[in-house]
């Protein structure tokens, strides 16, 4: 299954750089990296970065994740995956512009 992670534009562009990351800041505070499912990336888009145009949407695979992905409860008791060792950015499925329209972000088709 595809999980999400949603990046401003320098933490994508250090990240290709440096082709590892720890993750945001808030990754880094809490000791692990945030993802979203579908299902849920639309509400942590709104409720993390309702005002940021600048994003990057990128895809990744759980499967290949590894054990080091654990799926635990956050928003509402909801299983959130998060990743608990650096990520490494050949475990990319793929990348995209997650702009910021009049009504919210505008999602890639066939994510949600």
């Amino acid at each position: 299954m595809l999980i999400f992670k949603i990046f401003r534009r320098s933490e994508w562009q250090d990240f290709q750089t440096q082709g590892t990351t720890l993750g945001a800041p808030v990754d880094l505070e809490d000791g692990f990296i945030h993802f979203s499912t579908a299902a849920q990336v639309v509400e942590t888009a709104a409720k993390h970065f309702a005002e940021i145009s600048d994003l990057v949407l990128v895809a990744f695979d759980d499967g290949a994740l590894g054990d080091a992905l654990k799926w635990e409860p956050s928003r509402g008791g909801a299983l959130f995956p998060h990743l608990y060792r650096p990520l490494k950015l050949d475990e990319v499925v793929w990348d995209k512009s997650l702009p910021l329209g009049a009504s919210g972000h505008i999602f890639p088709e066939g994510v949600l």
